[in-house]
């Protein structure tokens, strides 16, 4: 999980969000994210709802992975709820979703076989 961590870390920017900014890279990467680590680990999406909106992540044999967490100032208190890859997609738009999950198959060395 560290390295995918440092992957999706090393792989946000402007192109896989517009809230995207050097001093908070998460900064609008939950959707996207959470669609991309569903392609590479399965799992569910769920969300929950915050002060600006729904924030979304993963859940992986039970357990809550939560790689955009870092753009919040404050801790989270999770909803859990199970939501949708279509839902998570209306939080972002394919040209962000494709760029980000290219990127972050070549930091990990992945070849995509539904390309």
């Amino acid at each position: 999980m560290e390295k995918l961590q440092y992957a999706l870390r090393e792989s946000w920017s402007l192109k896989s969000s517009s809230k995207w900014s050097i001093n908070n890279p998460a900064n609008g990467q939950c959707g996207v994210t959470s669609l991309v680590v569903n392609d590479l680990l399965g799992g569910e999406i769920y969300k929950t709802h915050l002060p600006q909106g729904w924030h979304f992540y993963n859940v992986i044999q039970g357990k809550r992975y939560d790689f955009t967490v870092s753009q919040f100032p404050i801790k989270i208190v999770y909803e859990d709820r199970r939501t949708t890859r279509e839902e998570a997609l209306k939080d972002t738009n394919k040209s962000q979703y494709s760029y980000l999950k290219k990127r972050v198959y070549e930091r990990l060395n992945i070849k995509d076989i539904n390309k």
